[in-house]
């Protein structure tokens, strides 16, 4: 069991932007699972894994994959508070769910 965290590269987010984007992702997708993926995620330690996306269109093309997958996801959009723009897509996270699961959405990208 995994989740993968696609953060885009092409909007200079800082450091501690990406960390808190990394944040609102993971914790939106954990949400939108069934109380079993939770369960099991959580028993085996919720193993994340944070890679490079390269832009909006990226994350939502992803996204679509997941979703005809079957497989919980979510796509943030940041409220613009500091240094960027209201409603400029930050990060997709997909899973939780089994590693191969999660492997055939995002397996072809490289780890930030």
């Amino acid at each position: 069991m995994k989740q993968a965290i696609v953060a885009r590269t092409d909007i200079g987010m800082g450091q501690g932007k990406l960390a808190a984007q990394v944040a609102h992702a993971s914790l939106s997708a954990y949400e939108k699972a069934d109380d079993q993926l939770r369960s099991q995620w959580k028993q085996g330690g919720q193993k994340k894994v944070v890679l490079k996306g390269e832009s909006e269109r990226q994350l939502h093309e992803l996204s679509a994959i997941a979703d005809s997958e079957g497989i919980p996801n979510a796509v943030v959009r940041d409220a613009g508070h500091t240094q960027l723009e209201p409603g400029t897509v930050t990060t997709l996270a997909v899973g939780p769910a089994a590693d191969d699961r999660v492997d055939s959405v995002t397996g072809e990208l490289s780890l930030f």
